[in-house]
């Protein structure tokens, strides 16, 4: 079948990316799902910066490639052999699919699927299935998902069923922003009865790791950032304080479980010296794979601290996807304040400019219902 798709022509193309234009809006020739696949018409999509980060070459994937990895929709299709799904169900997409069977998988979401990554890596679904078409050559898979386009032909693996009753925007972000955000706190940094959490980075994963950290109510939730628009926002999600970095380092507050989820070495520098004695600091964001950090190897010996990564916020999707749906229909994780706009496909490149000149939390895609 013939969608419309959103594809990276060229890695590393110069901003402002509305005038270089990295991404194209064109037709795309989907094939049928194979065995284990299904075919999902895409209701919801948002921009991350793990798609960011293939557009401006901090994550080397091979181009052409159909970006797009957070994202919900219904189930038009089913492969052979695919089980536990129906025609018409909402899914959500988990950018990691897990196989199930490797040594990573029996980690209870530690380590991310071996057999997952190298298929993310190469650029193919989990089992090696090839779906896209340009022109008679192949077009590249983003995450295992590719969502930014009308239709998308995944592994059964790749997608959580969901509820109707969860908005196909709210699904979305639910896949990668709060799965790794909120997953960095629950499943990684664990904070006890009275502990303050401080979140270093007030993006979408950031902002999730913050209003999940509220959710569970075990003490004072602070945000950090350099961007005063999003402390604004931190505060109107009732986080007991927000600073700028400077700020936090002058006042010298301490917590005993720091999220950083900037993806950059100062902000992970940040969050270091912002970790008390006998706490815990969870990296969660993905720098630049050249970035350098510097930090006092002491501290950690004398104060016994702790600094441990968090990829996809140690989740396991089939598991913590419906615990952060149930959360949002209590009405404590207010998904929708993640949400900074919505966007039309063909307004993609100049999507990616906001967010990378940090002016957007979560800009979601709406595609139509035809």
């Amino acid at each position: 079948m013939k969608i419309t798709g959103a594809i990276l022509e060229e890695v590393g193309r110069g901003r402002p990316y509305a005038d270089s234009r990295p991404i194209s809006i064109g037709e795309v020739e989907l094939d049928p799902p194979g065995p284990g696949e299904i075919l999902v018409r895409i209701e919801a999509a948002g921009l991350c910066h793990s798609d960011l980060s293939v557009v401006d070459g901090n994550r080397v994937r091979p181009v052409p490639m159909l970006l797009g990895h957070e994202a919900a929709g219904r189930v038009e299709e089913l492969g052979e052999g695919v089980t536990g799904l129906a025609v018409g169900d909402r899914v959500v997409m988990a950018f990691l699919p897990r196989c199930g069977e490797c040594r990573n998988c029996r980690t209870d979401g530690k380590l991310p699927c071996s057999t997952g990554s190298a298929a993310n890596n190469a650029g193919v679904l989990l089992g090696d299935g090839q779906r896209l078409h340009r022109d008679g050559k192949e077009v590249k898979h983003h995450l295992g998902v590719s969502a930014f386009a009308t239709h998308a032909v995944v592994n059964q693996k790749s997608v959580v069923r969901i509820d109707d009753d969860v908005p196909p925007e709210i699904a979305a972000v639910l896949g990668c922003a709060v799965l790794t955000g909120g997953g960095a706190v629950i499943n990684t940094g664990r904070p006890q009865d009275g502990d303050t959490v401080i979140v270093v980075g007030l993006g979408g994963v950031g902002m999730a790791a913050l209003i999940t950290a509220i959710s569970l109510g075990k003490g004072d939730v602070i945000g950090v950032d350099a961007v005063p628009a999003k402390l604004d926002a931190a505060r109107e999600l009732r986080a007991a304080g927000v600073y700028t970095p400077q700020e936090a380092l002058e006042l010298g507050i301490k917590a005993p479980v720091v999220i950083e989820a900037a993806g950059n070495a100062r902000a992970f520098e940040t969050a270091v010296q912002l970790t008390d004695v006998g706490g815990t600091t969870v990296t969660v964001g993905l720098p630049s794979p050249d970035a350098r950090a510097s930090i006092a190897p002491l501290g950690l010996t004398a104060e016994a601290r702790t600094i441990v990564g968090s990829y996809l916020g140690s989740a396991v999707p089939q598991r913590d996807i419906p615990t952060y749906a149930q959360l949002w229909r209590e009405g404590k994780l207010p998904v929708e304040a993640l949400i900074s706009s919505h966007i039309a496909l063909e307004d993609i490149n100049e999507a990616m400019d906001q967010l990378a000149d940090g002016k957007a939390i979560r800009q979601v895609i709406i595609f139509d219902e035809a």
